[in-house]
């Protein structure tokens, strides 16, 4: 089980961000979790959103560069020690995360971690096999 995530490029100048969120507001999506990684030039958004059909039409629409990644979305609980005993996970496996964030975002006491990782395949494996819960929506 996976989930789409949307990876938006943008200028890192002012109001860019307000532009995406306003695409996506005037199109009735809503945002399950958001990500924003820069630098002096440009950053990357990061996006699980309601409908990620309709989201990446309406920004490509308003003109933005945007790309679709699969990465694993899985349910911890919210408590100090859920996410080190995940992370320990991909240690002894040996799969490498290229970057994380999370969303409270789910169920009441549980946290959603948003995994982009290097090996996708091994990774849903692992935890599937640990019995951790993976979402494909929230």
């Amino acid at each position: 089980m996976e989930i789409k995530q949307i990876s938006v490029f943008l200028e890192n100048n002012a109001g860019r961000l307000g532009e995406v969120t306003k695409v996506l507001a005037d199109a009735g999506i809503n945002l399950r979790a958001i990500s924003i990684a820069d630098t002096a030039d440009f950053g990357i958004l990061r996006l699980i959103v309601s409908d990620h059909q309709k989201a990446l039409l309406a920004l490509q629409e308003a003109g933005f560069t945007t790309r679709i990644t699969n990465v694993a979305a899985v349910e911890i609980e919210d408590r100090p020690g859920s996410l080190a005993k995940v992370m320990e996970l991909f240690q002894k496996s040996q799969v490498n995360i290229e970057y994380l964030y999370a969303s409270l975002e789910g169920k009441e006491g549980k946290a959603v971690v948003i995994f982009k990782l290097q090996e996708h395949d091994k990774g849903l494996a692992i935890v599937q096999e640990s019995g951790l819960s993976m979402v494909d929506s929230f």
